[in-house]
């Protein structure tokens, strides 16, 4: 009986989850429809999905198992620039614009999945920041690597070239007269045809959301926020540790390489720094701001804080100075306890019961 009242609790949350994102796509689309947002909103819509999709997926790493990542952005990154070179070279095989940013959205998850297996095998057996200390070089790495990538696609297929000397151009792909550049090198991807929309973000947060809500409600996700909560005891029990970590970060990591590729093709030019060391401090901003392990906490904190610098642009000199202290005191308002107590309806793992037990 216990079983079933708790089966119905936390499906209750996940579809308040669902119906609340679907609530605010369909309101949000009325008033761009409507005229009501202005043009520098209208833009912002793709990037909000995008980000909303990254801090879901990294609370699935920091929040769900409980291990510190600080390169989410070079996953984001290899998921961008992979989704860019998808789209682009299948311009000619393919009429259909949708048809490719769903290909590159998947090109982008599986190249951002494999350098998350890449970087966890290592890693992930050992205890302690490891983690997070890796996953920082790793999205300098991946910052410096793409500076120095020479993309381009003719007729025979793509040419790539690494121009570590500096001496290399796009003239030294031995393109045909044809082909077109992709990505030229600190410049990035240049002319990339803009295939996002806000219906597609829409669309890869719903599934997002899917797939964590899933994962942490399936017995791998008991088993991930065991080892968050007790590795000791989670390892005594014959939990495979390696291998739920393994899971729990390949997926993050496959979550943000389809948002990178989202976020890749809703602009004409996409350069390597946009994604950053600051880029991943922003996102990791946006979970602790919206509460470890809470869903719905990382997608407001996203949505807010990302349109938030926007907001305070009439405040000109002083933007930064109030954006600052918008963030202080949001911290101080989600260490309250009642507010604590509130969202912690919305987060996973065990729940304390200050009930004693009847006899």
């Amino acid at each position: 009986m216990k079983k079933l009242k708790s089966l119905k609790a936390t499906t209750k949350v996940d579809f308040t989850t669902y119906l609340g994102v679907i609530a605010a796509f369909v309101i949000v689309s009325l008033l761009k429809n409507g005229g009501f947002l202005n043009r520098s909103l209208t833009g912002m819509l793709v990037p909000i999905c995008c980000y909303i999709v990254m801090a879901v997926s990294l609370n699935l790493t920091v929040g769900i198992l409980g291990e510190l990542s600080l390169g989410h952005a070079g996953f984001m990154s290899v998921g961008a620039f992979s989704g860019v070179i998808a789209a682009m070279s299948l311009q000619g095989a393919v009429p259909f614009g949708w048809v490719r940013l769903v290909i590159a959205i998947v090109v982008g998850a599986a190249v951002a999945a494999l350098a998350g297996f890449v970087v966890g095998v290592p890693v992930l057996r050992l205890r302690g920041d490891y983690l997070a200390i890796v996953t920082l070089a790793f999205g300098e790495i991946i910052k410096e690597l793409i500076n120095c990538l020479l993309v381009g696609h003719d007729e025979n297929g793509l040419h790539m070239a690494f121009n570590i000397s500096g001496t290399l151009t796009i003239d030294d792909l031995g393109m045909s007269p044809g082909g077109v550049a992709i990505i030229k090198g600190a410049q990035g991807a240049t002319g990339t045809e803009k295939l996002a929309s806000f219906g597609a973000g829409f669309l890869l947060v719903m599934l997002t959301l899917v797939i964590v809500l899933n994962l942490v409600r399936s017995r791998t996700g008991r088993a991930v926020m065991a080892i968050r909560d007790n590795r000791i005891a989670a390892e005594s029990v014959g939990v495979n540790v390696t291998k739920y970590k393994m899971i729990a970060f390949i997926t993050s990591a496959a979550l943000a390489g389809a948002a990178g590729a989202l976020y890749g093709l809703n602009y004409s030019s996409l350069a390597a720094s946009k994604f950053d060391f600051n880029t991943s401090i922003l996102v990791l901003v946006y979970v602790v701001l919206g509460g470890l392990g809470s869903i719905w906490g990382s997608i407001i904190a996203a949505a807010v804080l990302y349109i938030l610098p926007e907001a305070l642009r009439q405040f000109s000199d002083y933007r930064m100075l109030v954006y600052a202290i918008v963030l202080i005191l949001v911290m101080l308002a989600t260490n309250n306890p009642t507010l604590k107590n509130f969202l912690g309806r919305f987060r996973f793992g065990p729940r304390k019961s200050h009930k004693k037990e009847a006899a």
